[in-house]
């Protein structure tokens, strides 16, 4: 990629530069606009903006750098944001799904205080940040930050400053974080039009966020589409849904140019259709290396009676009582504590750690259960090595017995994270229309089911601005690249050094003064919690 005159660069991914020369903040943009989009693959917006359906995104293409963007592996939201956003990887900015696994095989929802590096808004400033997934507990920082995705409520943590979140509800007051898609199961159409109102009142706030004029950047995201894709996989419906993402990106354009900043637009990760569960945890089992509880006790007496979770949550649901309802009205203590004692396919749960070597948890990452890194440990650390291997070949070799096809592809951790001794052991994503899921079910592969759509890799990238050369392609462009090449764009920044956990957080804030339970079935109905 070559520039295209002396003052403009071509965006080269993997490098804090272009092939051009560089402005060191002297002719080029000191501002810079970020407009995030999450799960919107390349080739939606490649066809539709040659077709003329998104004329604004085909101006962008045509004035800037355009192509896709690579994702993480896995390529998940929880992932991919913070890497988007710090410039590097899992196995340096610690966040590897949404919930955190300790060494006593427990979890916790990841915290924006996880992070263990620097984000854009920490070392770019003023920011105005909006709606990113990660960021809750909301971090003070020079400007205005509204938490995205995990955010349990619109409480004063939810917002710096803490009283935007008043001005938030009196202003929008039908904004909302996120959309109960269970209520639309069946109902896709109605869906769509429902998430429509969910994004109008997140564009309200976008506007809120741009009445602030001294800010030098702006992160603002939009979850919309990974929601609507997730349930609904037809083009009819997807291509209206992408006109008002384009009708988006030509306010964001207008106002870029108006406050002279370059502007990124971003997803986190692509999408396609899926159509089939394939159960990792199931497979472990089959093969020897994980290990069932057994039912003793309470759990024993209910398994002989032929009591299990699908059948108590199929008895509830015939009398108007479904999960929802459930994490809505009880204890998050009393469900988890209940959950331990009624036998099912839960991958913590109802696994007997110390029995069992190898685990899937979370969305696509395997642990040996070695005995350096959990209590309940089997594994000698020495035969780690050796275990993966053999563990990578069996995955490799799993077929679908129905079509022949080979499901899964398996990476090493090591290879993926090697900053990080404690990072995942191996990594499993499905091939083509296959999804992992952690539950232990009956049988290896089962339909989708209701979630007809899934993550893939390649996600956009596309930028325009005065540093940025018209009509170029990005090179291998990945998400870690986008945070070092926005801060190439606007020049010199002040950073300061960060180590896990130091980054500020409202006062008396920790995960345990939170309730995730609204948070925790919002993920559970897109199938990333069980």
């Amino acid at each position: 990629m070559t520039a295209e005159d002396d003052d403009k660069t071509a965006i080269d991914s993997g490098t804090t530069t272009g092939d051009g020369r560089a402005n060191d903040g002297e002719t080029g943009s000191e501002r810079a606009f970020v407009l995030g989009l999450d799960g919107i693959p390349w080739y939606l917006i490649e066809q539709w903006a040659a077709a003329g359906e998104l004329p604004h995104f085909a101006r962008m293409i045509e004035e800037g750098a355009a192509g896709p963007l690579r994702s993480t592996t896995p390529a998940t939201t929880a992932l991919a944001w913070p890497s988007i956003a710090t410039g590097v990887g899992p196995d340096k900015h610690g966040i590897y799904g949404f919930q955190k696994l300790s060494g006593e095989h427990t979890h916790r929802m990841y915290l924006n205080t996880d992070v263990r590096q620097p984000e854009l808004w920490d070392v770019l400033s003023p920011a105005a940040v909006g709606n990113v997934p990660m960021t809750y507990p909301a971090s003070e920082i020079d400007g205005k930050l509204v938490a995205g995705m995990m955010t349990p409520d619109l409480e004063g943590t939810f917002t710096h400053p803490p009283e935007l979140s008043d001005e938030i509800r009196r202003r929008i007051p039908a904004y909302q974080v996120g959309l109960d898609w269970s209520d639309y199961a069946g109902r896709e159409r109605e869906f769509a039009r429902a998430l429509s109102g969910l994004v109008g009142a997140r564009r309200k706030l976008m506007r809120l966020l741009m009445e602030r004029e001294d800010w030098r950047l702006f992160f603002f995201v939009y979850t919309a589409p990974d929601r609507l894709q997730h349930l609904v996989w037809d083009e009819d419906v997807l291509l209206d849904h992408y006109r008002e993402l384009d009708d988006i990106l030509g306010e964001v354009m207008e106002y870029a140019n108006e406050h002279e900043a370059t502007l990124f637009v971003v997803s986190d990760h692509g999408f396609g259709p899926i159509s089939t569960f394939v159960s990792v945890n199931r497979i472990f089992e089959n093969e020897g290396y994980l290990v069932r509880r057994r039912d003793g006790g309470t759990r024993g007496l209910l398994s002989d009676l032929g009591v299990t979770k699908s059948g108590v949550m199929s008895a509830l649901k015939r009398v108007g009582i479904d999960d929802k309802t459930l994490v809505e009205y009880l204890p998050q203590g009393l469900l988890d504590a209940t959950a331990k004692q009624i036998p099912g396919e839960h991958a913590l749960y109802d696994v007997d750690f110390g029995e069992t070597r190898v685990f899937f948890h979370g969305s696509g990452t395997v642990y040996v259960n070695d005995t350096r890194r959990f209590a309940n440990g089997t594994v000698d650390p020495a035969d780690v090595p050796a275990l993966k291997r053999d563990v990578e070949a069996m995955l490799s070799r799993v077929v679908d017995p129905e079509t022949g096809e080979r499901a899964l592809d398996v990476y090493d951790g090591v290879e993926l994270f090697p900053a990080d001794e404690n990072a995942p052991d191996l990594v499993v994503r499905g091939r083509e229309e296959y999804q992992t899921i952690q539950s232990i079910t009956d049988e290896v592969f089962t339909g989708s089911g209701t979630k007809v759509a899934s993550h893939r890799s390649e996600g956009i990238f596309l930028a325009t601005g005065p540093d940025v050369a018209a009509g170029t392609t990005p090179e291998n462009a990945h998400v870690v690249d986008v945070a070092p090449t926005l801060l190439h764009t606007v020049g010199p920044v002040e950073t300061r050094a960060y180590t896990a956990g130091d980054r500020p957080t409202r006062a008396g804030e920790s995960e345990d003064d939170a309730d995730y339970s609204g948070v925790e079935d919002r993920l559970r109905g897109l199938g990333y919690l069980e």
